[in-house]
């Protein structure tokens, strides 16, 4: 892709959540998670790429003792569609009889977050909570469910804020979405 088509592809983009709107979502989550378990010490697993802008706004607003992993599993690639879940890094802490929160930008159709909880029990994790900077809106029950969600969006592409749109724009301060075919 090349600059001229990314900036027209923003151009051509609706806006979902502004910056104020994701700045407080960020800070509702990270209320939600000191209450939660500010009295442990947990292991956060940021799911890479994607999670690093809300995991990276997430952390300075937690204040209290935790350890810091990543994990990357994606079905998404540079797509705008998914399909089979690629591993690239496993966790490496140990997780055994930890509480393990799981950080990532959006819980979709649940099937990479679904693998990934199964993964981190299997490995012997105590609890493990989801914690989703955004979750989109779908008629449809999914395989998990987030413990922690900053915003809900609709059922379209969304991108910004970590999420990409073919490799491009997670910088954005803001969430934005595909303008479906036909929709100008």
């Amino acid at each position: 892709m090349t600059r001229d088509e990314a900036l027209a592809l923003r151009h051509r983009a609706d806006l979902i959540a502004s910056p104020d709107q994701c700045r407080a979502a960020v800070s509702a989550v990270a209320g939600a998670l000191t209450t939660r378990v500010g009295d442990r010490f947990p292991l956060v697993l940021m799911v890479m790429r994607g999670a690093s802008v809300f995991c990276g706004q997430l952390l300075p607003q937690l204040d209290f003792p935790l350890e810091l992993d990543y994990i990357h599993a994606t079905r998404y690639g540079n797509e705008t569609r998914g399909s089979h879940i690629s591993w690239r890094v496993e966790p490496r802490e140990e997780v055994t009889g930890r509480t393990v929160v799981v950080v990532d930008d959006i819980l979709d159709e649940g099937l990479t977050l679904a693998a990934i909880r199964e993964v981190l029990i299997a490995k012997g994790a105590a609890e493990v909570l989801i914690a989703v900077f955004c979750e989109k809106v779908l008629p449809r029950a999914k395989p998990v469910a987030a413990d922690f969600v900053g915003l809900q969006v609709p059922d379209r592409y969304v991108f910004g804020y970590g999420m990409d749109v073919h490799g491009v724009w997670r910088n954005l301060p803001s969430i934005h979405a595909l303008r479906e075919e036909g929709n100008s």
